[in-house]
């Protein structure tokens, strides 16, 4: 199976092309950036797959990060995502981006919980824990520093995320065994990939995860009276 992945939901706006059981992508670009994905998505996707022999015709399938993650960046991604798709008639699949972000560790740091934690800017963070085999042992969700480390139990913790500096000093405060592994800001593309290629279509759909309201104004002002 050959799969398509896609990400523009933090810090990054990448693509990979990945062929199962391989070691590595067969081609792919990731490009470190806080804004400016809708511009920069398209002619990425275009470089990646002119280097792949086939290009989409050869795709079995499509993965697009869901979030947590940018309002906009998620929106520009899973369109994306959607488009080709739909354009090339096979399935598309949703990857979150705690999840990509902590695969690396499962299986690496045994007797550890596996801790996930991205900026979610104003002191909150976007926050996951599994346990070293995978198994989640915090859900989901939206929290500050302080009730991130305490979430994670007695530890030991080995946390990745742009938030897991802020989150290890948390811990550290309350004697938790903490190791900051990796405090990157967007997941590595080629993760997203493997996820994709092992999620159910059926239960990992590429929809947006959204764990606050997007941070935007109803213009009142500008909406035209009813007749």
């Amino acid at each position: 199976m050959r799969i398509l992945a896609i990400d523009t939901a933090l810090g990054a706006c990448a693509a990979c092309v990945f062929e199962a059981g391989a070691a590595a992508p067969l081609a792919g670009e990731q490009i470190a950036m806080d804004r400016g994905h809708a511009e920069a998505l398209m002619p990425l996707i275009e470089r990646v797959m002119a280097g792949v022999e086939g290009g989409f015709s050869g795709l079995d399938r499509v993965a697009v990060t869901v979030g947590p993650g940018s309002y906009t960046g998620l929106r520009v991604g899973i369109s994306a995502a959607r488009g080709i798709a739909l354009a090339a008639g096979i399935p598309a699949v949703g990857v979150t981006t705690l999840a990509a972000t902590a695969a690396p560790l499962i299986g690496r740091e045994p007797g550890r919980v596996i801790a996930a934690a991205l900026d979610a800017r104003h002191g909150q963070v976007w926050f996951q824990a599994l346990s070293s085999e995978g198994k989640p042992l915090v859900s989901v969700r939206q929290v500050n520093h302080r009730d991130a480390a305490r979430a994670i139990g007695a530890g030991p913790v080995s946390l990745v995320g742009s938030a897991a500096l802020a989150i290890a000093n948390e811990a550290w405060a309350i004697g938790l065994d903490a190791l900051v592994i990796d405090d990157s800001k967007a997941p590595d593309i080629a993760w997203v990939a493997r996820l994709g290629l092992i999620a159910d279509p059926q239960s990992a759909p590429p929809r947006p995860l959204y764990l606050k309201a997007p941070e935007t104004t109803p213009q009142d002002r500008a909406r035209l009276p009813r007749r």
